[in-house]
C-alpha cells in the first residue's frame, strides 16, 4: 500500500506540474506537423558525423559495415515508435519531456538517472558542434590557401576565434523562446545537412566512376604494417559506436513530439515522422559511407570531404553548409536543458517578475519577446559551452564516451522497458524474450563503444595542450 501511496502522489505531483506549465502547454496553439518533427529529427541526427563514415566502414569492411547501417537503423525507428506511444499518461495528459514520461512511469530515482545522463549528452553534444563548426570553417580558410599558395603551403590553423563566433552567434539564437518557435531555423538546418551530405557523397561518386577509387575489402582495413591487431580491435569498437550513435535521437523525441498540433493524435504523426526521418537518414548514411569507402579506400580520413581537393570551391560549399547546419543543430540540443531550467525556475518561483515576466520590444512592425531570465541565463550557458569548447579542444573523445554511456539507456532501455511497463507484457512470452534481446544486444555495443572511446581519451589526454585544437 506504500508502494501504491507513492505513485499517486507522483502522480499529482505531475499533473501539479502539468498545471504550472499551463500556459505554455495548454494557451499557446502548438503549430508542429509532420514535417516540421521530420526536419527537426534529420537536424539532429544527420550531423556531421555522416562524413566519417567512410572511414567507420574502412574499419568494418562492406560486410558490417553495410550490416551495422541497416541493423541500427531498424532497431532506432522500433524503439522511437515505441517511446511515441508514451507521450500521454493513461490519463490523457502529455508528458513534455523525456524526463517527465521516466518520472511518471518509474519514479524518482530513475527520473535523477534520466536527467543527469540526457542532459549530459546535450551539453556535450553542444560542445562537440562548437569544436566541429570552428574545424570546417578552418578547412574553408586552408582550402583557399592551398587554391592560392599550393598544398605544400603551410596555412595559419587557429579555431579560436572561430569558436568565440560561433559561440556569438548562438547566444542571439538562444533567445528563440522554445521548439515550437525553432521550426524555421530546423527546416533550413535539415537542407543543409542534406546539402553537404550530397556533395560529399557526389564526390566520391565522381571519384569512383573516373576510375580513381581505393583499394576496399569484406572486412575493412588489414592487420599488418602500421595497424596492430589491438589498434583494429579499437577501431572497430569505436567504429561500431559511431553508427550506432549516428541514428539517436530519442533524447529529444518527447521534446520534438510536444511541438505537434493535437489531431491527429501526437503519437500517430511522431511514427510518420520517424519513418520520414530514419529512412532518409539510412539513404544518406549509405551513400556517404558506401560510395566514400569505395572512393576512398581502407585509409578513408575521419572527415571525408578532406579526401577531395578540387573542385575547391564545391569542397568549400560544403563544409559552409556543415557550419551552417551546427548552427541550427545546436539550438535543436540546447532547447531542452533551456525548457528544464525554466519550466523548473517557474515552479519554484512563480511569483518572480525576474523569472515570469515578458517584455515586448517592437523593431519596425515586428515585436521581439525579451523575458530578462532567459537572455541572462542562456546568454551565461551558452559562453561556458564555448570556454569549455576551447579549453578541451579534444572534447569528441569525451563525447564519445558520453554518447556511449547514454545510447543504451536513452535509446533502447528506457523506451522497451515502457513499451513492457504500459503494455504489461508476461516475462515469459515470446515477445518479452524479443525485446530483451535487442535490450542485451545494444547493451554489448554500448559497452565496446564506451572502451573505444575512454581508449581514444586517454590518447588525447596523453598529449593535451589547453586552448589548442588537436585535429
Amino acid at each position: 500500500m506504500e508502494g501504491v501511496r507513492d505513485q499517486n502522489t507522483e502522480v499529482e505531483g505531475i499533473e501539479s506540474g502539468l498545471e504550472a506549465d499551463k500556459f505554455e502547454s495548454s494557451i499557446k496553439e502548438r503549430t508542429g506537423n509532420l514535417w516540421t518533427a521530420s526536419a527537426h529529427i534529420i537536424t539532429a541526427v544527420i550531423g556531421s558525423g555522416v562524413l566519417s563514415l567512410p572511414w567507420g566502414m574502412a574499419q568494418l569492411g562492406w560486410i558490417a559495415g553495410v550490416t551495422t547501417l541497416v541493423v541500427f537503423s531498424i532497431v532506432t525507428l522500433y524503439t522511437s515508435n515505441l517511446l511515441a506511444d508514451c507521450y500521454r499518461t493513461p490519463t490523457g495528459a502529455p508528458c513534455h519531456t523525456y524526463t517527465q514520461v521516466i518520472k511518471n512511469n518509474f519514479g524518482k530515482a530513475m527520473y535523477g538517472v534520466c536527467a543527469t545522463v540526457q542532459y549530459a549528452i546535450l551539453g556535450g553534444l553542444l560542445v562537440g558542434y562548437t569544436i566541429t563548426a570552428s574545424i570546417s570553417i578552418v578547412a574553408i580558410e586552408k582550402s583557399e590557401c592551398f587554391r592560392i599558395k599550393g598544398h605544400e603551403a603551410v596555412c595559419r590553423d587557429s579555431h579560436n576565434e572561430y569558436m568565440i563566433g560561433m559561440g556569438i552567434v548562438e547566444v542571439f539564437l538562444s533567445q528563440i523562446p522554445n521548439f515550437d518557435k525553432l521550426s524555421f531555423l530546423s527546416l533550413f538546418a535539415a537542407v543543409m545537412s542534406l546539402a553537404y551530405s550530397s556533395i560529399g557523397a557526389g564526390l566520391a561518386f565522381a571519384k569512383l566512376v573516373s576510375g580513381q577509387g581505393g583499394g576496399t575489402s569484406l572486412s575493412g582495413i588489414e592487420i599488418g604494417p602500421g595497424l596492430s591487431p589491438s589498434q583494429k580491435m579499437w577501431r572497430v569498437f569505436t567504429a561500431f559506436g559511431d553508427i550506432a550513435f549516428a541514428y539517436s535521437y530519442s533524447i529529444i523525441l518527447i521534446e520534438i513530439q510536444d511541438t505537434l498540433k493535437p489531431t491527429p493524435p501526437e503519437n500517430v504523426v511522431m511514427k510518420r515522422a520517424n519513418a520520414v526521418s530514419v529512412a532518409t537518414t539510412t539513404v544518406f548514411y549509405m551513400m556517404c559511407g558506401c560510395f566514400g569507402y569505395a572512393a576512398l579506400g581502407n585509409h578513408a580520413p575521419g572527415n571525408m570531404l578532406t579526401g577531395f581537393y578540387e573542385p575547391f570551391w564545391l569542397v568549400n560549399v560544403a563544409d559552409a553548409c556543415v557550419v551552417a547546419h551546427l548552427v541550427g543543430a545546436y539550438q535543436v540540443c540546447a532547447q531542452p536543458i533551456f525548457k528544464a531550467v525554466e519550466q523548473r525556475s517557474r515552479r519554484r518561483f512563480p511569483k518572480s517578475k525576474f523569472i515570469n515576466a515578458e517584455y515586448s520590444i517592437g523593431i519596425g512592425k515586428h515585436k521581439l519577446s525579451i523575458n530578462l531570465f532567459r537572455l541572462i541565463w542562456r546568454t551565461m550557458f551558452v559562453a561556458l559551452a564555448t570556454l569549455v569548447s576551447m579549453i578541451l579542444p579534444f572534447f569528441n573523445d569525451i563525447l564519445a564516451l558520453l554518447g556511449a554511456v547514454g545510447y543504451w539507456p536513452l535509446t533502447v532501455f528506457f523506451p522497451i522497458e515502457l513499451y513492457i511497463t504500459t503494455n504489461k507484457i508476461p516475462w515469459h512470452t515470446w515477445r518479452w524474450l524479443g525485446l530483451q534481446t535487442i535490450n542485451v544486444a545494444c547493451l554489448l555495443v554500448a559497452v565496446i563503444a564506451g572502451c573505444g572511446a575512454i581508449e581514444g581519451l586517454s590518447r588525447g589526454l596523453s598529449s593535451y595542450t589547453p586552448f589548442q585544437m588537436k585535429e
